[in-house]
């Protein structure tokens, strides 16, 4: 891996020059511009601080950016991570968060050492789908209270939510008005400026002035934020204990599955993207050294991040220096403007988010799966999304993967057997060839199409049809089994078991069309052995060239 990363390196600046560095730069500046609201308002939505964001933003930028395995990814804080932390945070304290972090960390980064960055690949689109749309409604009802100015209770957004009956929803205006303003202005700010000053950023900035100019004084602000990439708040190693690190089991499991899934999938949009390579167990090395340091910086965990890498990609990114130049911008804009990013009002980036969370939606793939009606899709994405929101990230994966390994089986089980015998063009095509054959024997020959995978799933419908054929007068079966692209064990035996009782009554049994990797199967679970090597045959003509005697 590390001969590797040496060598894409060299490949990645191979004629690097001034040019290219001018890119990198100004490219840097775009995605900072980008990162710094969204960075800001992910430290706060997942219950740390507007400074763990940016810390998290500048620190993962420039180490795993450095380490990824391809040189657009960029890391920082994601939605969908703030919308886990945030219930850990409820219950175990920033501390809590920190030791998940660096346990998370640990566990990515032996995923990427034992190379399982293809485990992704599993996971279907529509529950992925399902599960970033899920996570974008528990991002929209976590900021109710910032955007509208009002006070709940609970350790995740649905008793947050159910809290309100009890304590009653009163809306500060002020803050109303201030996270409306944003909103619509995101909305409207035209999609073409938005390529070279982000409407987050716009917004924020006229939120600011706003509130000064209208004297708004009841509006929580984000407060103080420290000119140092040491925060106050960070990891301490006593927290690390081996009671802390089992009570935490469930929140770490969760950390690293999205970190994983987010940072691999970021990847390989993005490689398409830019057409380059991406080595995902190298990301997964990257993405685990990263979140293993951020918890002493006082950082919260990081994954690459799909909207800030698609803008490095269009504003001319290069290299991985992009990302690392994002990150010293981000630095810079912490020392030189502290003062001025404490007085954001937090309805203001709540307006962020509630944006962020709806563009968070796939919304092309979902109206695809509805408006085709592809009903199986639909039914992994509703309850990939319903499962992210009232369970947590693991316990949703799990079932969106269970939902669509049990609809792929129902749809792999579907079994076709259909029977038919030698028509008229088969035997005048073979006196074509030069065989004379004789049409009375013909009548004696059945020929079985099967179509579909033989596997446990399907065993009584393949013993039932099979059992089923009409074999009066019939003194030769040919079963044609090109459509089978698979077979397991119990497929295996059924079918042995079925050609065995079709043999006992008198008929000859072959077989054609078997698809090699399915031939070698047979070979190993005893078919051939049952059946001998001259049952196969390339394909029905070439059975019935054999079988059939000559006039």
């Amino acid at each position: 891996m590390l001969k590797r990363y040496l060598s894409d390196l060299r490949r990645e600046f191979h004629g690097y020059n001034m040019t290219k560095l001018v890119k990198d730069l100004l490219s840097g500046v775009t995605v900072a511009a980008v990162a710094l609201p969204l960075a800001l308002a992910f430290g706060v939505s997942s219950g740390a601080t507007p400074a763990a964001g940016l810390v998290t933003a500048i620190i993962g930028g420039i180490v795993i950016g450095l380490l990824s395995g391809a040189s657009f990814q960029i890391s920082g804080p994601t939605g969908a991570m703030s919308a886990i932390l945030i219930t850990i945070v409820a219950q175990y304290g920033l501390q809590g968060v920190f030791v998940a972090s660096l346990a998370a960390g640990v566990v990515i980064l032996l995923a990427g050492l034992l190379r399982l960055g293809k485990l992704v690949n599993f996971i279907p689109t529509s529950v992925v789908m399902g599960f970033t749309s899920g996570i974008a409604i528990i991002i929209a009802l976590g900021q109710v209270d910032n955007f509208f100015g009002t006070v709940s209770e609970g350790a995740n957004a649905l008793e947050k939510l159910a809290s309100y009956a009890r304590l009653g929803f009163h809306p500060e205006w002020q803050a109303v008005l201030v996270g409306a303003f944003v909103v619509l202005f995101m909305i409207f700010w035209p999609r073409k400026w938005n390529e070279k000053v982000p409407g987050s950023l716009v917004s924020i900035v006229l939120a600011t002035v706003l509130t000064a100019v209208c004297g708004f004084d009841r509006l929580a602000v984000v407060g103080d934020i420290p000119k140092s990439l040491m925060l106050p708040d960070a990891l301490k190693l006593s927290s690390v204990t081996p009671e802390m690190l089992k009570s935490l089991a469930s929140p770490i499991v969760s950390i690293a599955a999205l970190g994983m899934i987010e940072s691999l999938l970021c990847g390989a949009s993005a490689s398409r993207m830019k057409d380059e390579p991406f080595d995902a167990n190298r990301e997964l090395v990257a993405q685990g050294v990263g979140n293993i340091l951020l918890p002493f910086f006082g950082g919260v965990p990081a994954t690459a991040a799909i909207a800030r890498t698609s803008v490095a990609i269009k504003s001319g990114e290069q290299t991985r220096l992009t990302g690392i130049f994002h990150s010293l911008f981000l630095f810079l804009s912490m020392i030189l403007l502290g003062g001025v990013m404490a007085r954001l009002p937090l309805s203001a980036l709540a307006g962020v988010l509630m944006m962020t969370a709806w563009r968070m939606n796939e919304w092309h793939g979902i109206k695809t799966i509805f408006r085709r009606r592809v009903y199986t899709g639909i039914a992994q994405f509703l309850i990939t999304m319903i499962a992210t929101v009232v369970f947590d990230l693991t316990v949703a994966i799990l079932i969106g993967i269970a939902c669509a390994a049990v609809m792929f089986l129902l749809k792999a089980g579907r079994l076709t057997v259909e029977t038919s015998r030698v028509d008229e063009g088969r035997l005048a095509r073979l006196k074509r060839m030069g065989r004379a054959t004789d049409p009375g024997a013909a009548n004696t020959m059945l020929v079985t199409y099967i179509t579909g995978s033989l596997f446990f799933g399907n065993t009584g419908e393949l013993k039932a049809q099979l059992g089923s054929i009409d074999l009066t007068g019939c003194d030769k079966l040919i079963l044609s089994l090109r459509g089978v692209p698979a077979a397991d064990i119990s497929g295996v035996q059924t079918l042995t078991e079925a050609c065995q009782a079709i043999r006992d009554k008198g008929v000859q049994v072959s077989l054609c069309g078997v698809h090699p990797v399915v031939r070698e199967f047979f070979d190993k679970a005893g078919l051939t052995d049952a059946m001998g090597d001259g049952a196969y045959y390339q394909s029905v003509s070439d059975a019935m060239l054999a079988l059939l005697p000559e006039a």
